[in-house]
C-alpha cells in the first residue's frame, strides 16, 4: 500500500508515545451535575487523549471530529488553527529546526497523524470514527486514516450537502464538505438502519404497510462457523402461495414436506463467507408465514424475507436534507446564546445520524475537537429522543472556547431543553513524572494504580476490584501498588501476608522492597520500584 510522505513526518510517526501522561482536575464551579460520566476536558487534545488513555483504552464505541480544515486563510477563524500559536511551539518542539520549512500542508499532517493513532487506540474494536473535512485535506486525510487504520477499514465517504445556495470559490461555487467514516475492524462494524421520514411501504397485510428484508445477516463477521445456532434450512412450499398482498409469497416450514424447497443463507460474493440468519430457530417459528415469508425473486430463485414495518434505512452517502445544513448549525447556537458566538458550527442533526447508525444506547462517544459543543448536544438529544445512555467526552485546547462556549453551550442545553443529565469538567493538570522523574505529589493511589494496570495489561482497571492494595489480575498476574504519596511505600514482609493465596505471579509496585531474592521467590513476587520501573506508555 503507498504510504505519504512529508516533511515532519519522522518526528511525529511515533510521537503519541512520547506525549507525557497528565493527571486531570476536577474544576467543580463549571461541572454540572455529579456522577454522570459524562466529561468535558480543557487542553491539547493530544495531551487530553493521552490523559484519556488508563480510563478509555478500548472503550469508545463512535468518535466524531470536526478537525481544522486548513483552508490557508486567517480568517476562517475556529476551523483554520494550524498556524495557532499553541500549534506552532507544539511543531516546533517536536519538528525540530525543520519546522520553519513546513508548508500548511505539511503542518496539518503532523499535527493530525499522532491524535488519529491515540483514537485509534482509543476505540473499542467494534468501533467507528467521522471525520468531517472539506477539499483542502480530503486526500491528505484518506492516505493517512489508510496508513493508520488500514485501507480495508476504510467504509464510505459523506457528502454533506451544508450550502445550498453554495458558496463562490472562484469557478465553483461549493454547496457540500466531506465525512469519511473509518472501522476499527471493518468485520466486527454492526451498523444500525436509521429513519426513513420518506418511507413508502410496497405491500399491506391486516396489520399495516411493510416492505421485505432478506432475513439473513449480511455482516462477514457472522459466519456457520462462530453462529452455527443461525445456520438452518427454511423449507419453500412452491404450492402453497401466500395472496392478499401481492404475488410471489409463499408459506415455509422449518420441516421439510414433500413439494419443499430446502433454503439456505446465502454466501458472500467476496471471500466466499457464509452467512447466517439473523433470527434463531425459536424466533423465527413463532412468526413463520407471519412476519417472515417465502419470496420468489425475478430470476426466479427463493429466499426468506422479513415483514419490515417500520420507516428505516441505511444510511445515505449523500446527507443533502436541510438539517444538515451549516445555517442549521449556526440558528441552534443563536437559540442558545442569543448571538453569533461561533463560527461555521455543526447541526446537530448531522451528528445524531452518525450516532444513529454507529452507536448503541450505552455506547461512549468521543470528540476530541469539541468546539461549539455540538457533540455533547448530539449525545444528549439522542438520549432523550430514544431513552438512550450514552455518554459523551468532549476535549478542546483554545482557552476561550473550552469554558466559556464549549461547556456552557452544553449547560445552557441541558436547561433549555430539559436534559436529565450533567458533565464533569476538568483541567489538565501536572504530568505523572514531574522534571525530575518523580511521581507528581497531587497524583493519589487510585490514579497511579489506574495508570500502572494500564501500563501492564493494556486495559481499564476495574475500581470495583481495588481492594486495598491488590489493583487488579490478568489470568496468570496479580498486581499491587504501595503508594501513601510521600509517605514510605516498602515492600516487608508484613506486607506478604495480606497477598491472595494463589499460584499467579504477583508484581508488586512500591519504592523499596525490604525481603530478599529468596523469600519473593517463594512468594512468586515480582518487586518494580516507584518510580524507576513504571512503564511509560
Amino acid at each position: 500500500m503507498p504510504s505519504l510522505n512529508w516533511i515532519g513526518k519522522e518526528a511525529v510517526v511515533n510521537h503519541d508515545k512520547e506525549v507525557p501522561f497528565k493527571l486531570l482536575k476536577k474544576v467543580k464551579t463549571a461541572s454540572v451535575g455529579e456522577n454522570s460520566q459524562n466529561l468535558i476536558v480543557h487542553g491539547d487534545n493530544l495531551e487530553g487523549l493521552k490523559a484519556l488513555m488508563p480510563y478509555y483504552y478500548g472503550k469508545i464505541k463512535c468518535v466524531y471530529i470536526d478537525p481544522p480544515y486548513n483552508t490557508g486563510n486567517e480568517s476562517w477563524v475556529y476551523n483554520d488553527k494550524v498556524n495557532s500559536p499553541k500549534i506552532k511551539q507544539w511543531l516546533g518542539k517536536v519538528v525540530g529546526k525543520d519546522a520553519e520549512d513546513l508548508t500548511r500542508h505539511d503542518k496539518w499532517l503532523c499535527m493530525m497523524y499522532p491524535r488519529l493513532k491515540l483514537l485509534r487506540d482509543l476505540l473499542s474494536e467494534d468501533g467507528a470514527i467521522f471525520i468531517s473535512i472539506d477539499d483542502n485535506e480530503h486526500c491528505n486525510l484518506k492516505e493517512i486514516m489508510d496508513e493508520i487504520f488500514g485501507e480495508a477499514n476504510f467504509v464510505g465517504t459523506f457528502v454533506v450537502n451544508t450550502t445550498p445556495n453554495a458558496r463562490d470559490y472562484g469557478h465553483i461555487g461549493k454547496m457540500h464538505e466531506f465525512c469519511i467514516f473509518y472501522a476499527k475492524d471493518y468485520l466486527q462494524l454492526a451498523t444500525n438502519l436509521i429513519e426513513d421520514k420518506e418511507k413508502v411501504f410496497k405491500y399491506k397485510d391486516d396489520i399495516g404497510g411493510f416492505n421485505i428484508h432478506p432475513l439473513y445477516n449480511s455482516n462477514v463477521a457472522f459466519t456457520n462457523k462462530n453462529r452455527p445456532n443461525l445456520y438452518y434450512p427454511f423449507y419453500l412450499n412452491k404450492n402453497k402461495p401466500i395472496t392478499g398482498f401481492g404475488e410471489n409469497f409463499f408459506e415455509i416450514s422449518l420441516t421439510p414436506s414433500k413439494n419443499s424447497i430446502e433454503i439456505f443463507p446465502p454466501k458472500s460474493v467476496k471471500g466466499d463467507a457464509q452467512f447466517v440468519w439473523r433470527w434463531g430457530k425459536d424466533k423465527a417459528l413463532g412468526e413463520l408465514n407471519k412476519e417472515i415469508i417465502g419470496y420468489m425473486t425475478g430470476d426466479e430463485g427463493y429466499r426468506i424475507v422479513q415483514k419490515m414495518r417500520t420507516s428505516e434505512k441505511l444510511i445515505r452517502s449523500v446527507l443533502s436534507e436541510k438539517e444538515y445544513t451549516s445555517r442549521r448549525g449556526t440558528a441552534t447556537v443563536e437559540e442558545i446564546f442569543g448571538s453569533k458566538t461561533f463560527v461555521f458550527p455543526k447541526p446537530v442533526d448531522l451528528i445524531k445520524t452518525f450516532l444513529k447508525a454507529a452507536t448503541l444506547t450505552d455506547s461512549i462517544v468521543l470528540d476530541s475537537f469539541a468546539g461549539s459543543g455540538t457533540t455533547g448536544h448530539a449525545v444528549l438529544d439522542l438520549n432523550k429522543e430514544d431513552g438512550g445512555r450514552r455518554k459523551f467526552i468532549l476535549v478542546e485546547m483554545e482557552d476561550k472556547v473550552a469554558e466559556d462556549i464549549t461547556a456552557e453551550r452544553v449547560k445552557r442545553a441541558i436547561k433549555k431543553y430539559d436534559y436529565k443529565d450533567g458533565f464533569e469538567y476538568c483541567e489538565l493538570d501536572k504530568p505523572l513524572f514531574n522534571p525530575e522523574g518523580q511521581i507528581e505529589q497531587t497524583c493519589d493511589f487510585k490514579g497511579l494504580a489506574t495508570y500502572i494496570y494500564f501500563t501492564e495489561t493494556q486495559t481499564n482497571i476495574d475500581s470495583r476490584k481495588i481492594i486495598a492494595n491488590f489493583i487488579g489480575e490478568t489470568e496468570t498476574t496479580e498486581y499491587y501498588l504501595i503508594y501513601k504519596g510521600r509517605d514510605k511505600n516498602d515492600l516487608n514482609k508484613s506486607f506478604l501476608s495480606k497477598l491472595r493465596k494463589t499460584e499467579n505471579k504477583k508484581v508488586v509496585y512500591a519504592d523499596r522492597c525490604l525481603i530478599d531474592d529468596d523469600l519473593l521467590a517463594k512468594h512468586n513476587v515480582v518487586f518494580r520500584q516507584i518510580p524507576y520501573e513504571v512503564k511509560v506508555y
